[in-house]
């Protein structure tokens, strides 16, 4: 019951000082661009610091978001925490000031608290404040003290100090002495403003009378509630000693490098006893109150005085160190005295910077601006001094820059645009250097990979292609392939082909090519012939994925190769009836003479059109020749009496192809004595032509026979359209083959026109058409049509109506009584037609021709 009670009562003054602490706690304050707080040590977790949020003014919305947190070394305790929630810095866990701060003064938590989107960076200080948490405790409970009888009134004796580990007024305020009769107490302060206590003898003692004394000393710190402890003291009184050692001086400096080596000599003390014997001997030793940590650091050779360097120091950690030592000889009643030992260290460059990597924002995009961050950089050198003072680069072949925003921290930052297609990935090496002697540097790696946009069109690889493609492929066999690249990665680097719009003669392109979009292989969909199309282009168009997507276009030329697929057709001759070709040879021929020129054409190109004749087939092989190159047929010789007078030949056209095709003709030749005047199966030559009589008297007699019927055609119609123009209504045509029907209302003095298609005007009514029998050879009728449409004397040819030929082909007279379409009329002017020699008459007739 009575520790239950104990323990509620040290709760409540501890709550008790908590909240005077707090209701004394400073608004939050903006120092050199930061934030600083004070708490007390020993707040339980959660406890209230500081409204973050409102005192810096963030959006407590948007702190998660943001990735609101506390920076700190990896491996470091996080004392303190944020609420993302609301913004509030709370105790993570209990804080200690002796333990976080083994050194006194102030303590203080530095903070490092980072926002993303943007990037911003805020330092903050937390002070934490020292409470009287912790008692004076001695060293020993019980220690005792020799005193010499011989020890005058006055005699100071040093006793060992109480420690306390909370500082200011919570740290040892005074020492109490229990009343006695023989001694009292001094309390002295020390540089550092530690107090101790030295025992002042104030009778004489007497050990025959009293041999030991015992007195309690207190020591009581300045907190509230004031603590306090103690120690039982025994006073031996000892026989006389007289001399007590004396130091040559009661306090000592010395400086020592931080990288002094264990054993070092850091002084030597030296103390005097003018006693001799053991009385004069003298050992040297730390006091009782020397820490630990000391002990742990230095050591007092006993006999010799030396004090030497026993562990490592470290300037960083504890800048100044004090020794108390004490001198006392070997003699009854040894009396001990104290001296000082101040040994400041001397900072050595020995710590590297530390380089830490706070927050990276990578990969970063190839379009990023300069001056966009790509990551904060924290640099730590724990020497003090130049020793401390740092810089930092990176190498300076990368397009990145640091830049300081506060004391030690720095951003990674572009300097100017960068390309993934030149460079996709940056290491980037940080450099940080302090200003020692030698200087120390530190160097870390950052690897910083560039994400892609789509900034680069596909690339053909040739700026055209040129496609040989065989005549008479087979559908949908590949003709090429074509090819391009696009330097982007991932989808902007996915390619698709394509073949763009147009027309090939006009038909879409897509009904000759097609291509596949993934692999650029291009087929052909049909046969092409060589003789129909010979060349064609194409647009490929090569698009990848990115967004926006971007595309290139290339052209394919497709030239078609000829295959000799054509056989020669031969032109001349051209036989009129049956299979065979006919002609005249006059028997009076001699060597040389010019029968007629086998002529063909092969539609293939190059050497598979190149053709050439021979005689395949002959009744006399010595009487006929063909050249080879040019298809003339000739006489080797003169005709004998002997010689048949029907001469059959056959002549071969052949090709030069691989394999070679060939056509044959068969010609009939008679051979006669006289030569008629007839058409002849071969184009004759113009030498032929013009050198036989017989045709030109043919052309005089056509030219007398056409020019006196037209005088009579003239004479007829100018008679007829003055006397008779009231008939024309009654009007009929005679003709039995041929019909012509103007219209009532034609004018009077108009020559009438002669329709070679027989169209009738609308609402014509039928004309009077002129025959005549006689004015032509056998068989052959003559018309006139005469238009009543037209005020005009308009005159057209005549043409000879042929029964033969009106017979075979009725389809391009209209009926009687039907009107021709205009289309129709104009189709039939279109055509054309072939030389049609089945008007000439018989050979018994032809006399009759010659007349004319």
């Amino acid at each position: 019951t009575m520790g239950a009670g104990a323990r509620q009562g040290q709760i409540f003054l501890r709550s008790l000082v908590l909240l005077l602490l707090l209701s004394g706690t400073p608004a939050p304050r903006h120092a050199a661009g930061q934030l600083r707080y004070s708490m007390p040590e020993e707040l339980e977790h959660g406890a209230f610091v500081a409204n973050l949020g409102e005192d810096l003014g963030l959006d407590v919305s948007t702190l998660s978001a943001r990735r609101f947190r506390i920076v700190s070394r990896a491996g470091a305790r996080q004392h303190l925490e944020v609420n993302l929630e609301n913004g509030i810095l709370f105790v993570n866990e209990r804080i200690d000031r002796e333990e976080v701060c083994e050194a006194g003064g102030t303590c203080l938590l530095h903070l490092q608290l980072l926002v993303e989107s943007p990037l911003e960076l805020y330092r903050v200080e937390v002070e934490v404040q020292d409470i009287n948490d912790h008692a004076p405790t001695f060293p020993w409970q019980e220690y005792v003290l020799e005193v010499a009888e011989s020890a005058v009134p006055g005699a100071r004796f040093p006793l060992e100090s109480a420690q306390d580990p909370d500082v200011g007024t919570n740290s040892v305020r005074t020492y109490q002495l229990s009343p006695n009769g023989f001694f009292s107490l001094e309390v002295q302060t020390r540089s550092d403003a530690s107090k101790f206590a030295e025992l002042v003898l104030e009778h004489a003692l007497d050990r025959e009378q009293q041999r030991t004394h015992r007195v309690l000393l207190t020591a009581f710190d300045g907190g509230v509630p004031e603590r306090s402890g103690i120690a039982h003291i025994l006073v031996t009184v000892l026989d006389a000693n007289d001399n007590v050692p004396a130091f040559d001086q009661p306090s000592y400096r010395v400086s020592l490098p931080e990288d002094a080596p264990a054993g070092t000599l850091v002084i030597q003390l030296n103390a005097t006893d003018l006693d001799e014997g053991s009385n004069g001997e003298i050992e040297y030793s730390f006091s009782g109150h020397a820490p630990p940590r000391v002990r742990d650091l230095f050591r007092v050779e006993p006999r010799s005085g030396q004090v030497l360097l026993k562990g490592p120091l470290d300037y960083e950690r504890a800048s100044l160190h004090e020794l108390y030592v004490q001198a006392k000889d070997r003699g009854p009643s040894a009396v001990a005295v104290h001296c000082r030992v101040l040994v400041h260290l001397l900072d050595v460059n020995d710590n590297a910077p530390e380089v830490t990597l706070t927050s990276v924002s990578t990969p970063v995009v190839e379009d990023a601006p300069p001056g966009t961050v790509i990551a904060v950089i924290s640099v730590l050198d724990r020497d003090s001094g130049e020793n401390g003072r740092v810089s930092c680069e990176v190498n300076p072949d990368v397009p990145f820059e640091l830049r300081s925003s506060f004391r030690n921290y720095y951003t990674l930052v572009t300097t100017e645009a960068l390309d993934r297609e030149a460079v996709p990935e940056y290491n980037v090496s940080i450099t940080a250097r302090d200003m020692g002697s030698p200087a120390l540097l530190t160097r870390s790696m950052l690897t910083v990979p560039v994400s892609d946009v789509n900034d680069n069109a596909p690339r053909f690889l040739q700026p055209s292609y040129s496609v040989y493609v065989m005549e008479n492929n087979a559908p949908g066999a590949s003709i090429c392939s074509v090819s391009a690249l696009d330097p982007d990665c991932q989808q902007n680097a996915y390619l698709s082909y394509s073949i763009a719009d147009g027309h090939i003669h006009g038909m879409p392109v897509g009904t000759y090519v097609s291509i596949n979009s993934d692999s650029g292989h291009m087929y052909a969909l049909r046969s092409l012939d060589y003789e129909q199309i010979r060349s064609f282009q194409i647009q490929v168009q090569a698009q990848d994925a990115g967004f926006p997507p971007l595309s290139a276009n290339v052209t394919v030329h497709v030239f078609v190769l000829d295959q000799n697929d054509n056989a020669p057709v031969i032109v001349s001759p051209m036989p009129r009836n049956g299979s065979v070709a006919s002609e005249l040879v006059p028997r009076s021929a001699g060597p040389g003479y010019l029968v007629g020129t086998v002529s063909a054409v092969d539609a293939d190109a190059g050497l598979n059109s190149r053709l050439s004749y021979q005689l395949l087939q002959a009744t006399d092989f010595t009487l006929f020749s063909v050249a080879p190159d040019t298809g003339e047929l000739r006489t080797l010789r003169s005709f004998l009496e002997q010689d048949a007078t029907r001469q059959r030949l056959v002549v071969q056209v052949r090709d030069s192809g691989q394999p070679a095709l060939s056509a044959t003709v068969s010609i009939l030749l008679s051979v006669v004595e006289n030569m008629p005047q007839t058409l002849s199966d071969f184009s004759l030559p113009p030498e032929a032509s013009s050198s036989s009589p017989l045709t030109l008297y043919l052309l005089v007699s056509l030219g007398s026979v056409s020019l006196t019927f037209l005088l009579a055609i003239l004479i007829l119609t100018a008679i007829r359209c003055r006397g008779e123009r009231h008939s024309w209504q009654g009007g009929g045509c005679s003709s039995l083959h041929c019909r012509c029907c103007p219209g009532p209302n034609a004018s009077s003095n108009g020559l009438k026109t002669l329709n070679l298609a027989g169209q009738l005007p609308m609402g014509a009514a039928p004309a009077t058409c002129l025959d005549v029998p006689a004015g032509g050879p056998p068989g052959y009728c003559y018309k006139v049509c005469l238009s009543p449409e037209s005020a005009q004397s308009d005159f057209m040819f005549l043409k000879p109506c042929s029964p033969r030929n009106n017979e075979k082909d009725p389809g391009h007279l209209p009926a009687p009584g039907k009107r021709v379409q205009p289309g129709q009329q104009l189709q039939i002017s279109k055509q054309i037609k072939q030389p049609n020699t089945d008007w000439l008459p018989p050979s018994m007739q032809r006399p009759a021709l010659k007349r004319y």
